[in-house]
């Protein structure tokens, strides 16, 4: 009877412990800023202890490249942030000699949002923490309206100014509706020139492809790297008492 009872209990115990079958509904991501609010009273012993680190942190990180008119955050279908990235990469193209037509940022590399006011170098690394670099490629007519339906199916991208891009359907899996780029329809014999990463030139991130795309001109120095990009944008307009700005404005819309 003993013997019974414990085999009992332990066939109980692996049935409770048996894996559920859950299913992830839906992901939200916020930026929450840590600052004294949630922490009135310090801890006199980890300032101390802290201290030094903080310092050499400080003095990395918190150099000020420039400011931002309000808080921005990337998400689909167009956002702020992602139009700005964006527009950095086809604003940075003329130190390449390069007059792209249209910039790409892809949603996914962006880690973080800017909060309005002073923008630091840690700030910037927060929002672009990769390695990706600035680089070039050539798609003819076809290959753009193929790059716009892969776009369709992910429910946008970051894309610079000029793009009208109008998907229809659900957020994801979306087909293009109507895109105009600098007011023209695409033609499918002409050739367009893109700014984009290295990471999306890979054929990354639902983007295939712009891995077909000709002419590739893809620079591997450290200092082509996006965050560089970034800050030297913002210190542009720092120098000319500007503070950056970018706002939606219907460069890609979803209808249902």
């Amino acid at each position: 009877m003993k013997q019974f009872f414990i085999g009992s209990m332990a066939l109980l115990m692996m049935a409770s412990c048996a894996p559920k079958h859950y299913r992830l509904v839906s992901v939200d991501r916020s930026r929450i800023i840590v600052d004294s609010r949630y922490d009135q009273k310090t801890d006199a012993e980890a300032e101390k202890f802290i201290a030094p680190y903080k310092k050499v942190n400080d003095s990395i990180m918190g150099p000020i490249m420039g400011m931002v008119a309000h808080n921005m955050h990337a998400q689909r279908p167009e956002s702020d942030l992602s139009n700005l990235l964006a527009d950095i990469l086809v604003w940075a193209a003329k130190d390449y000699n390069e007059e792209p037509v249209l910039g790409i940022y892809n949603m996914g590399g962006i880690r973080a949002d800017l909060t309005k006011g002073n923008v630091t170098y840690g700030d910037v690394l927060d929002v672009a923490p990769f390695e990706n670099k600035i680089c070039f490629v050539t798609l003819n007519g076809e290959q753009m309206m193929t790059l716009f339906q892969q776009m369709a199916k992910r429910g946008g991208e970051g894309v610079s100014r000029g793009l009208e891009l109008v998907i229809e359907g659900p957020e994801k899996d979306g087909k293009v509706k109507s895109v105009r780029l600098h007011g023209k329809e695409i033609d499918p014999k002409a050739e367009y020139r893109i700014a984009t990463i290295n990471y999306l030139l890979e054929g990354n991130d639902g983007m295939p492809v712009l891995r077909e795309g000709s002419n590739k001109v893809a620079p591997d120095d450290a200092s082509n790297n996006t965050r560089y990009l970034i800050m030297n944008y913002f210190r542009d307009k720092q120098a000319k008492g500007e503070i950056v700005d970018s706002k939606v404005e219907g460069r890609i819309v979803r209808v249902k």
